[in-house]
């Protein structure tokens, strides 16, 4: 796949008419040529001319970052080094947005584009009619060869690049090599349902592991059962499994994407329970279409774009509540693919509902039977996916994988089942159930429906193990684990909020997004400035700019294991209550009720608790911090025996301190 829209060396573009050089950029370009887009190409074109005059190297316009949904405005391949320029036309002040996302180039192709890893890389800002000091464009090195991005006039642009070759000595870099080199990335789940939904493949924006099933080979298998339910007229239920972060949710939307017109009768919705996700991706989306439009020349209200986003994801309450409407009558989806199904209810939580709020009574269905019972209606075929996490329950009533295999077992006997033979890790919880599927006929088992790698941590594919072994007081293991990632994922420990805060805000560079997680069960962080009884808006959490003192960055508010499920960050802190204490026996599971911490004893809600803290342990994508605050002698109910040991046992793991 050709990812430019134009490339040349730079001798040959200084020689090529502007003319025909635009015409290439017109004839690659899949928009409509708006004046305003060719008048910035030909400024473009006359800032690079004068600036690059005896220079040797390659010259590559509008580089594609699927990932990112962006187009680089030019990359500069000159001996060891990579110049990537975002210009500003008309621009004659220096925004810290457009420096952000210039340096967001520079750290894509660092990170994910394969002949970038070990090149010197320098994001540059250039506003058209900027005029600025010799000493405010001097190149600086950030480190891992990337430099710190500069804003620089256009005409000051041949001087940066005199002053960066004085300083980046290297081999040089063959520029057709560099321009059909692998780009493997790894997007946020914001990140990819842009680019789903902009008409890229899961194969474009997702890396490959050799020691992990890829994401296209699973997308490509579920998309094969789709196929051979709908000719085979057979209904069938599959089960996609994996460990945080391995992209399960990201398949999920492939498949949706793969199937957005409501025209045929492979038309699908993609479901989730997940009120925060499904709010943050549909305002993403609306977003993203409405900036599109305006590219194009059409001008859409994000209204509009809104409705649009709303028929592709759904929350599965909704879709619940409209099949209650007419208990005969099949959805139009022939596809039904639900996100975070372990989050299902399971018959008690389902049945109470329906009587308190739907006045609904004597309901005697769990929500896995009622939703497959939905799609069961068709006369011809359907397909459930539901995808699942491990060890992701956290709330009252959530069954866990096992309700729905309990459902096919006890009613669907004419339903296909396609699962993984490595599905019997304990924290699904549902190896009874998994054997008495071994007894049943129509069982399909796949192993490439089970995704063992996290793809969210791409500095360090064994985080989520790691969390694994610590909750489960695997203590050789989680040593041992936490040396193999080394510093390529930092994860520190300190007993001082300030010192985390300040630690996030040194990580980060560009937009990479950082923020405090928190226990919603954390009521003694209030001396601390951490009160989660406030709901913040995830959608301005988690989407909002610097700004923006609602959103993340500001580290004021904090997300707790509900607003931040399915969701991540680049960088994390999470601050850890009495709620979850460490002690000789083991772990103990608090509540904080009135004055006094209470012991929580049901085993359903000691493992809620404990899969909260998992949650919040598996959302950092680049690093993260750990605050264990100190106790304190005046408060009883912050006691330094409370937290002592939590922080001693994370310290004996070899967690560093800061």
């Amino acid at each position: 796949m050709q990812r430019y829209y134009y490339a040349s060396t730079i001798p040959d573009f200084l020689q090529e008419d502007e003319t025909s050089i635009l015409g290439k950029l017109a004839a690659a370009n899949e928009f409509a040529l708006l004046k305003t887009q060719r008048d910035a190409w030909v400024q473009q074109i006359s800032i690079l001319k004068e600036n690059l005059k005896e220079l040797k190297g390659h010259v590559c316009l509008e580089y594609t970052i699927p990932r990112m949904g962006r187009r680089i405005d030019a990359v500069l391949i000159v001996g060891p080094v990579l110049y990537i320029i975002e210009f500003k036309i008309g621009a004659s002040e220096v925004n810290r947005s457009d420096l952000d996302q210039v340096w967001d180039y520079a750290l894509d192709l660092k990170n994910f584009h394969e002949p970038s890893h070990n090149s010197y890389l320098v994001p540059i800002l250039i506003p058209s009619n900027f005029e600025a000091a010799e000493h405010s464009y001097t190149p600086t090195l950030n480190g891992e060869n990337l430099f710190n991005p500069v804003a620089c006039p256009p005409i000051a642009l041949r001087s940066l690049i005199n002053q960066v070759h004085q300083t980046a000595k290297g081999h040089v870099i063959i520029a057709n090599e560099w321009l059909s080199g692998r780009y493997s990335p790894t997007p946020t789940i914001v990140e990819a349902a842009r680019a789903l939904y902009r008409g890229h493949s899961v194969t474009e924006i997702s890396r490959s592991d050799s020691s992990a099933t890829s994401l296209e080979t699973t997308s490509n298998a579920i998309s094969k059962i789709i196929d051979e339910s709908r000719t085979k007229q057979r209904k069938s239920i599959c089960f996609l499994t994996g460990v945080p972060g391995a992209g399960k949710t990201l398949v999920g939307l492939n498949i949706a994407t793969q199937h957005m017109e409501s025209v045929g009768d492979t038309y699908s919705v993609f479901l989730s329970g997940n009120g925060p996700l499904v709010a943050i991706l549909r305002e993403a989306l609306a977003r993203d279409k409405k900036a599109q439009q305006k590219e194009m020349g059409n001008a859409i209200t994000k209204g509009s774009a809104l409705r649009e986003v709303k028929t592709f994801i759904q929350n599965v309450h909704h879709f619940r509540d409209e099949c209650l409407q007419d208990l005969s009558a099949a959805p139009r989806e022939h596809v039904t693919l639900f996100d975070e199904a372990q989050r299902a209810w399971n018959l008690q939580q389902t049945s109470a509902f329906m009587s308190q709020k739907k006045r609904v009574q004597n309901f005697n269905q769990s929500e896995p039977e009622f939703l497959i019972s939905c799609l069961d209606r068709h006369r011809d075929w359907a397909v459930v996916v539901c995808l699942v996490g491990g060890g992701q329950e956290i709330n009252t009533g959530e069954a866990g994988i096992s309700e729905w295999i309990d459902a096919m077992l006890k009613r669907f006997a004419h339903w296909d089942i396609h699962i993984s033979p490595q599905l019997h890790d304990s924290e699904y919880r549902a190896a009874e159930n998994i054997e008495k599927l071994r007894e049943r006929d129509r069982v399909f088992w796949n192993k490439e429906l089970h995704l063992s790698v996290s793809m969210r941590s791409f500095r360090a594919e064994k985080v989520s193990h790691l969390i694994k072994a610590l909750l489960d007081q695997e203590d050789s293991e989680a040593t041992t684990t936490l040396s193999e990632i080394g510093e390529r994922f930092p994860i520190v420990l300190t007993r001082d909020l300030f010192k985390a805060k300040s630690w996030l805000k040194s990580k980060a560079r560009g937009s990479e997004r950082y923020g405090m997680l928190v226990s919603s069960q954390a009521y003694r962080l209030k001396p601390h400035g951490i009160d989660v009884r406030p709901q913040i808006d995830p959608v301005h959490w988690f989407l909002n700019g610097k700004d923006d003192v609602r959103s993340s960055y500001y580290l004021e508010d904090v997300a707790t294991e509900f607003q931040a499920q399915g969701l991540e960050l680049d960088w994390a802190c999470v601050t850890w209550d009495a709620d979850f204490r460490h002690t000789q026996n083991g772990w103990e599971h608090w509540s904080f009720r009135g004055e006094k911490w209470s012991r929580i004893l049901k085993p359903e809600r000691q493992n809620y608790l404990k899969n909260a803290y998992r949650v919040l342990l598996t959302r950092a994508r680049q690093g993260m911090v750990i605050v264990v605050p100190e106790g304190s002698p005046e408060d009883h109910t912050r006691r330094s025996e409370y937290y002592d040991s939590t922080f001693n046992y994370l310290r004996t793991l070899g967690l560093p301190e800061i």
